[in-house]
């Protein structure tokens, strides 16, 4: 007795599309970019985010054979930018460039955000892990962490320690740090670096935690005194101050990082396409040397990398938060 298989229509349709979708989403990458790139970045022009997007726009032109724009959407610690990437066609035209903050603190912070980290987004690539560091004003006689917690312990607590903003990663640092040295402090929270800094400068708080390059310039003029570097090694620019866990605080470790996304979905080929023109471009010598001259270490990740240290610091930053029950 001879069976006879039949296929229906539909289904012979349905199974030319499962043969036919690696080869589409091939092509698909060949031709990318069919039109401007819009790396979309959540914070105003003249940040360190914004300043690294645009650095990677210079070369990625040349690198993926299309014009690359870069695309301020600000508002709301840069939801506002990734919900309209996270909205986007999943064509690799529409990116986002973002930070550690954006990603994983903010989930955990305020409001609920109108798309998930994970869910409504395809990592690309890390491009730089930037380090926070404890600095104090000159008239506090603390020359290294050791000395400022014993400082903080006999004030009972009356010591100001700044930061931009609430839920900030200089703001967990110092919670980290809190709770490794058993300490207390009057946190001060800023809208921004640059009134941050204004206050710093002129004495009226005692400490603040920040990322290195807006400090840059006055730890050199003497202006702030740098103390301790919130991360696992040491800055290039500052290779004579030591991090916290040199110093005896451990887990008191807080880098930010800036990283490539697009929205969910986006085909594997385009995802390998951008991940290697991204490596390419920040593996440049003046590209290299102008992100670490602001501070900033260079990344050559894979998208699985990037994947693995959001999910990572979700967890991380999700359990301090709910712990120390910070909430805007």
């Amino acid at each position: 007795m001879k069976f006879a298989m039949k296929i229906r229509p539909c289904g012979l349709a349905a199974l030319g599309t499962w043969l036919l979708l690696p080869h589409a989403t091939a092509v698909i990458a060949q031709n990318f970019p069919s039109k401007p790139v819009r790396l979309v970045v959540g914070f105003p022009p003249g940040g360190p985010a914004d300043y690294t997007a645009r650095l990677l726009a210079e070369k990625l032109p040349a690198l993926l054979g299309g014009n690359v724009i870069v695309e301020n959407r600000t508002g709301a610690n840069a939801t506002i930018g990734a919900d309209f990437v996270a909205k986007s066609p999943p064509d690799g035209h529409t990116l986002f460039f973002t930070t550690c903050g954006a990603m994983a603190i903010s989930p955990h912070i305020g409001a609920k955000l109108p798309y998930d980290p994970q869910r409504d987004f395809t990592p690309i690539a890390q491009v730089v892990t930037a380090y926070s560091t404890l600095a104090v004003h000159p008239s506090l006689p603390a020359k290294n962490v050791k000395e400022f917690v014993a400082l903080a312990r006999a004030s009972k607590g009356q010591i100001t320690m700044a930061s931009t903003g609430i839920g900030s990663i200089p703001h967990l640092a110092q919670e980290l740090l809190k709770t490794s040295a058993k300490i207390d402090l009057v946190h001060v929270p800023y809208k921004g670096a640059g009134p941050l800094i204004v206050d710093a400068i002129g004495g009226q708080i005692s400490s603040f935690v920040l990322d290195v390059t807006p400090q840059l310039p006055h730890i050199k003029a003497g202006k702030v005194r740098a103390i301790g570097i919130a991360g696992d090694k040491r800055v290039p620019l500052l290779p004579d101050v030591a991090t916290m866990a040199e110093q005896g605080f451990k887990n008191v470790e807080a880098p930010n990082w800036y990283a490539m996304f697009g929205p969910a979905k986006l085909p594997r080929p385009l995802v390998e396409r951008l991940n290697d023109a991204v490596r390419k471009a920040i593996a440049m010598p003046d590209i290299r040397e102008r992100l670490i001259s602001t501070g900033a270490d260079p990344v050559l990740s894979s998208p699985e990398q990037l994947a693995d240290l959001l999910a990572r610091d979700l967890a991380k930053w999700g359990k301090l938060i709910r712990d120390n029950n910070i909430t805007e």
